[in-house]
């Protein structure tokens, strides 16, 4: 008798999180949810990312895993921001509470870090040095210690390959929003010159886009966050980062001072400005208008000139 072929395991879709579900956690975390009023007000994070986030009053933040795999990244990272404080000279967020929210999902209840987002106030000269203290502390963190924790190995991108899908992007933009021809800037020679990582591999963040920095009023940066996609690689990685957040001459500036010579900083200059074109692109290309202003802003900013493209000459090499 023919066996029936097996039948895949039906997909369960996570409950979708409602502001009335978020409250109850909150005031089982914060307070005794038998207590009179609607306790602290909660709302959603505008952001997107690989948990719900929500406001929860004026002191803490909320995320929800989605899926059991952003439930292993959150526990992951809960353990390496205890890791990595001691190192990076700025704050991370300290979780107040955690666990399920629904069955094999977890949540954090974190402390909010006063300030406002990169994309909304500038860094000062002052904000540079700690973007450069967060940097030297980032290769101080024990590569080991860091695996030990689940924070993946993953290897260098080509530069080559980069470049190329980054030409092809922007000629599917029209002339108006990105000439093709700036990419005569890094000719083939030099992007298989800045092509690979050099020096150890370091923790990376890998995600220093503005939203993930908070900045206080005079421009310092207090605290990064959002430490999910953290991995041990290519340190041009988070130099890119910071060129869309900051601007290109201050995360030159900064990556130069916390010790970094000219070829990993000029990696991590067209790794931002290939990305922030190829980002630019795609999203034209789905006609997402709401998006188009931030990605614009993220490549006026990875394209800003600076000094060391003048004075350094690829052919010769740089370390």
């Amino acid at each position: 008798m023919t066996q029936p072929p097996p039948q895949p395991e039906p997909r369960h879709e996570p409950p979708t999180p409602t502001p009335e579900t978020v409250r109850r956690l909150v005031l089982s975390l914060l307070g005794d949810d038998t207590a009179p009023g609607p306790g602290p007000e909660v709302r959603p994070v505008v952001e997107g990312g690989a948990h719900s986030t929500w406001w929860v009053g004026r002191r803490h933040v909320l995320r929800l895993a989605r899926d059991r795999d952003a439930s292993l990244r959150q526990r992951r990272e809960l353990r390496l921001r205890d890791l990595i404080r001691p190192h990076i000279g700025v704050a991370v967020p300290v979780s107040v509470a955690r666990g399920e929210w629904v069955s094999g999902l977890g949540y954090t209840l974190d402390t909010l870090l006063p300030g406002a987002s990169g994309d909304e106030q500038d860094v000062s000269a002052l904000g540079e040095a700690d973007l450069a203290a967060l940097l030297t502390g980032l290769r101080e963190v024990p590569v080991r210690q860091a695996e030990t924790l689940g924070v993946p190995r993953v290897p260098a991108r080509s530069l080559e390959t980069l470049r190329a899908a980054a030409v092809r992007a922007a000629e599917r933009l029209p002339d108006e929003e990105f000439d093709p021809a700036r990419f005569d800037q890094l000719a083939a020679p030099a992007a298989v010159q800045l092509g690979g990582q050099t020096g150890a591999p370091v923790l990376v963040h890998h995600g220093l886009l503005g939203e993930h920095l908070v900045v206080s009023r005079d421009g310092r940066v207090r605290g990064v966050l959002d430490w999910s996609g953290a991995v041990i690689g290519d340190p041009a990685e988070d130099i890119a980062g910071l060129a869309v957040a900051v601007g290109a001459p201050a995360a030159v500036r900064a990556a130069t001072l916390a010790g970094y010579a000219a070829r990993p900083c000029l990696r991590g200059l067209w790794l931002a400005r290939c990305d922030s074109v190829v980002r630019l692109a795609g999203r034209s290309r789905a006609q997402d208008d709401l998006a188009l202003p931030p990605l614009e802003a993220q490549v006026r900013r990875a394209w800003e000139p600076i000094l060391l493209e003048r004075v350094t000459d690829l052919r010769e090499g740089t370390d």
